[in-house]
């Protein structure tokens, strides 16, 4: 087996995960300038209330295909996260919209810590397993890299959604009343946009891939726990900020970098330094880089210069 086509099908998988959450990030900064703190822990609560569904509708009907069971979930837990993320914005932040910026990062911290505490409430502290069976088992050879049924699906279903946003931003009539809204959201609204509502559904659209990314990394892990998103979430922002921060290209391709070049710094330098850094500190590669790409390109790869908008 090639350890370099393995690892980086690896970072393929886990930078398509971190790119579908930063693009909830990118959506929401790109429209508010807001930093939304709390979308980690919605996506830890798609991927609890999907593997809730299908443990139920496993427990009841066992003979159901697999498919059909974790679709069921992923139905459930996707309108559940968009009301959630709908909730959020209504009822934190948009009171808070004329406030100081520091009022509305405040309060999504606060969001994130209260999100992650009815989870433990609800759930428990205990971490919640997949059920395995359910999944396809099959594995397969590719230049040297062994990919499963479900890293397969995982990376078809995010080129899918990727596209499908990117259609939407910029074909649709709300993908232009979004970028009006993002540009210039005095103007927009006395060109008749209704800035509340473009606000609302880019909350909604960024739950929803929130929820689907949460399933995705219970399904590659096979388990999911209260706390799950606020590293994922971290790691999310900072994909969108190493891409440039508003920027849908730019969250796409820092997510895929971002889990490349974690997944390739656990797979050489952590074996090359094994009992100093390993596989558990492969949080630092991926940091290191972000650090090193913002010192020289403060804006993102993709991103420009920010400017004061009126």
């Amino acid at each position: 087996m090639d350890i370099f086509a393995q690892q980086l099908v690896n970072g393929l998988v886990l930078g398509s995960v971190y790119a579908l959450v930063a693009l909830g990030y990118t959506l929401v900064y790109g429209i508010m300038e807001l930093i939304n703190f709390a979308h980690g822990e919605i996506t830890m609560m798609g991927a609890m209330i999907a593997l809730a569904v299908i443990g139920a509708l496993f427990g009841v009907a066992p003979d159901l295909p697999g498919v059909v069971i974790v679709v069921a979930g992923l139905l459930v837990a996707i309108p559940s996260c968009m009301l959630l993320g709908y909730s959020i914005e209504r009822v934190a932040y948009r009171p808070l919209r004329h406030a100081p910026r520091l009022a509305p990062l405040i309060t999504a911290i606060g969001l994130s810590i209260v999100l992650q505490n009815v989870a433990m409430l609800v759930w428990g502290k205990q971490y919640i397993a997949f059920p395995t069976a359910l999944l396809p088992q099959g594995r397969h050879e590719f230049l040297g890299a062994s990919i499963t049924d479900v890293q397969v699906v995982i990376l078809i279903l995010t080129v899918a959604i990727m596209a499908g946003l990117v259609t939407l931003v910029n074909r649709t009539r709300l993908g232009r009343a979004m970028r009006a809204t993002a540009q210039a959201p005095a103007v927009a609204q006395l060109m008749g946009v209704n800035v509340n509502a473009v606000i609302s559904a880019t909350f909604v659209i960024g739950s929803a891939l929130a929820a689907v990314a949460g399933v995705m990394v219970s399904a590659n892990y096979g388990q999911a726990h209260y706390y799950m998103g606020f590293l994922l979430g971290l790691k999310a922002f900072s994909a969108a900020v190493l891409g440039g921060i508003g920027n849908l290209a730019g969250a796409m391709l820092g997510g895929i970098l971002l889990g490349i070049i974690e997944a390739l710094g656990a797979g050489y330098i952590g074996d090359l330094t094994s009992g100093f850094l390993g596989s558990n500190y492969q949080d630092i590669f991926a940091f290191m880089v972000l650090i090193l790409v913002l010192t020289l390109k403060p804006s993102g790869l993709l991103g420009s210069k920010s400017v004061e908008r009126a």
